[in-house]
């Protein structure tokens, strides 16, 4: 029986191994690192060997505490691995951040599907994976040229565990411009570029794929037929818990370095690609409305270390003096790419009236994602926002709908340990918050509307 499941969690911030129990679905080891891109180099990229070492010594950990019964795999998307048919990298992994793409953006615009067809907005930089492939092939044509395979990047650890080349559908599925949702399957971009040879097979994200390479089942005192599974992208991670235990309409907030909503049964509505909405692919292989924008980093940016105490009379100040923060911290991505972010009243606040009033915009930002979306019925947050009871008090108030904060602390690794289960129904755990009866958070969520209408 699997009941002891090693999540291997890479987000863009920090990589974590976890130890998830799947016979009450809780953490109960967690092996964390910060995740920094390496900018030597061709380009700024990810540093895979770090992360490989981290990987080996924490399953190695865990194992010594608790035998792993089987590995499944999560990360952040728009990142593909070139591997040579050794299953060397032939390009280092691209930092989806890095805005040497941006230099073909012209050429790249004139190829790259419609939004109709793959649900993909034109994003900057390296977030379409479209585009990162494109600069690769044309500024470095003879290592291109040696590539064997692009991998996903939870299944480029895939490869580098069972020996194993696979790709999977939620991480194809996430604003790549490779894939076409309504059909299941590579978009023209993939044709129309001959990278048809490259694209490895796609498989389910419970797949068991293999066991681990005997080399590593050596290093880690693992038992040699631990098996792998696909493995899938970290929001849609967050979501599956809820696909298979929630009745919708309802929508999961996913919380990290990205904040990124999706709608479950929600309002049919039109996606509007310039606010950075889009179409995911969830891990049972459906479409799904979906938006986002970088909370986790505009929040570290924003709080820089400082206390994060607040206290009622905090609340109250902020309510009351309409402090707010107008979006947006990051530019170039969100529901309000070309916005600056403005201060409104915020002279002389103090560290807790501060850490409120941000708290108020990333809830106010989340809610915006949410009504593009059309999402109806709770919203769900996964990961370290909900745990932050200023920001789900206003989403409640903003969304004029109950917020369910989860218990996890982080969905992301519960749903990637689930892949493993035969388990159908997931009972959920989480703090309901219902819509404050003081009107006086409404009236800020309006008020903050406004202003941002009226910058214009």
């Amino acid at each position: 029986m699997t009941r002891y499941v090693a999540v291997i969690d890479i987000g863009k911030t920090n990589a974590k191994v976890a130890l998830v129990d799947l016979a009450d679905l809780r953490e109960v080891a967690l092996r964390r690192m910060a995740n920094a891109p390496v900018l030597d180099g061709p380009y700024p990229h990810h540093d895979v060997e770090l992360l490989w070492s981290f990987i080996l010594d924490s399953l190695a950990e865990i194992n010594r505490e608790q035998r792993i019964d089987a590995i499944s795999i999560t990360t952040h998307g728009a990142t593909g691995v070139l591997v040579d048919a050794a299953g060397e990298l032939a390009l280092p992994v691209l930092d989806y951040e890095f805005a040497g793409p941006d230099t073909l953006a012209e050429d790249y615009d004139t190829i790259r599907p419609a939004f109709a067809e793959t649900g993909t907005p034109r994003l900057p930089a390296g977030l379409n994976l479209g585009a990162q492939l494109f600069w690769q092939h044309k500024r470095f044509p003879a290592e291109f040229a040696k590539a064997a395979a692009m991998l996903m990047y939870p299944q480029y650890w895939v490869l580098r565990l069972t020996g194993v080349a696979a790709n999977e559908v939620t991480s194809l599925g996430c604003h790549t411009d490779l894939w076409n949702p309504w059909k299941a399957d590579f978009s023209s971009l993939v044709d129309k570029m001959e990278w048809s040879r490259l694209m490895a097979p796609v498989r389910p994200a419970k797949d068991r794929l293999g066991s681990i390479l005997p080399a590593l089942a050596t290093r880690t005192r693992l038992d040699a037929q631990t098996p792998v599974l696909c493995g899938l992208h970290d929001s849609n991670a967050s979501l599956l818990p809820h696909l298979l235990s929630d009745t919708p309409p309802f929508s999961v907030v996913s919380t990290g370095t990205w904040v990124v909503s999706m709608a479950v049964g929600g309002n049919k509505i039109a996606l509007d690609p310039a606010r950075d909405t889009l179409v995911n692919v969830n891990a049972l292989g459906n479409p799904v409305p979906s938006a986002r924008f970088m909370g986790g980093r505009e929040f570290s940016l924003l709080t820089q270390g400082q206390s994060e105490d607040w206290t009622e009379a905090d609340i109250a100040t902020v309510l009351a003096r309409k402090t707010s923060l107008l979006p947006s911290t990051q530019q170039g991505s969100g529901p309000f790419p070309h916005h600056r972010a403005v201060w409104l009243d915020a002279d002389g606040i103090k560290n807790g009236q501060r850490f409120a009033a941000i708290s108020f915009y990333l809830a106010l930002m989340t809610a915006t994602c949410l009504d593009l979306i059309g999402a109806d019925g709770p919203a769900i947050v996964e990961g370290p926002f909900a745990r932050n009871r200023v920001f789900t008090r206003m989403l409640a108030a903003a969304t004029a709908r109950a917020v369910i904060a989860s218990e996890a602390a982080t969905g992301t690794s519960i749903g990637a340990a689930l892949l493993a289960s035969d388990q159908r129904m997931v009972q959920g755990k989480g703090e309901r918050i219902e819509p404050p009866a003081d009107p006086g958070w409404a009236d800020y969520a309006r008020s903050w509307r406004a202003a941002i209408v009226a910058q214009g």
